[in-house]
């Protein structure tokens, strides 16, 4: 695996298929395969869904070690930590979503959520609510408080791969298997997209917010990574960023940079 930064001539690399932290994880000796990992806001817990079904809490310490926690009934599809980091989500095959307290017992909730397997699940900055997309096409956001679905929203035409939210809240995007990339307006109670983006050839793998709230960037099985202004729906770059599908993106804090991963075994770092 390499990590590269593709704006520059030659092309900078480091060798990374050992770092220290993957070396400790490494030894707790996981079963299954991982399909979903997070990080806490405070950086000292790791969240990971298995496809055995189920959630591993990785503590990261000079001595790591994981408490596993059983509940779902198919594989574990997303993972989500709360802002606070004391309640985390997991959405999976098994058509539900649970939420979990971090703790060593690792009681957890229910929510019936969809019809299908449920592909992503993400906190809003509040820590209240929860947005969750899914094969049955639908998008949902539901309240923590009450554990019941606050509003749907029918515009894809196929799965529902990914979903993010906005810092302050009020937008939210979709990306699916119908090649487009959805904008919401959640406080809109029509819950009627604002704008669909049309930019990408094959499947939306993965959508993110940037820091500042108004750039989305979204990753697709075409292998390219596209940026838009969500203010006025233009689009602001265009990256051909790997050789298979990108399957993952994620801005850093400061918004200058992307990362994106593929199965083509790299990690790039996209300087904006």
């Amino acid at each position: 695996m390499t990590i590269s930064r593709p704006r520059q001539e030659p092309r900078a690399s480091m060798d990374v298929c050992a770092p220290t932290l993957q070396q400790e994880l490494q030894t707790l000796n996981c079963n299954s395969a991982i399909t979903a990992v997070s990080l806490s806001p405070c950086t000292q817990q790791l969240v990971s869904g298995c496809h055995d079904s189920s959630v591993v809490l990785w503590n990261i310490g000079p001595k790591p070690r994981a408490l596993r926690y059983v509940g779902h009934k198919a594989s574990v599809s997303s993972t989500s930590f709360s802002p606070s980091g004391n309640l985390l989500a997991s959405g999976s095959a098994d058509k539900t979503i649970r939420l979990w307290v971090p703790t060593v017992r690792g009681g957890s909730t229910v929510i019936k959520a969809h019809q299908a397997n449920v592909r992503d699940v993400r906190f809003f900055t509040d820590g209240d609510r929860l947005v969750s997309g899914g094969d049955d096409k639908l998008v949902k956001i539901w309240s923590l408080t009450t554990q019941k679905i606050m509003s749907t929203h029918v515009e894809h035409t196929n799965w529902v791969r990914c979903v993010s939210v906005s810092k302050d809240g009020r937008l939210g995007a979709s990306g699916s298997d119908d090649k487009q990339v959805k904008l919401w307006d959640f406080t809109n109670r029509q819950q009627k997209s604002v704008h669909s983006f049309f930019d990408h050839t094959d499947s939306v793998s993965t959508v993110a917010f940037g820091p500042d709230g108004y750039t989305l960037a979204a990753g697709s099985h075409d292998a390219t990574i596209k940026l838009w202004d969500v203010r006025t729906f233009r689009l602001l770059q265009h990256y051909q960023a790997h050789g298979d599908l990108v399957r993952s993106i994620a801005w850093h804090p400061s918004g200058d940079y992307l990362l994106s991963c593929s199965p083509d075994s790299t990690i790039k770092v996209w300087d904006l």
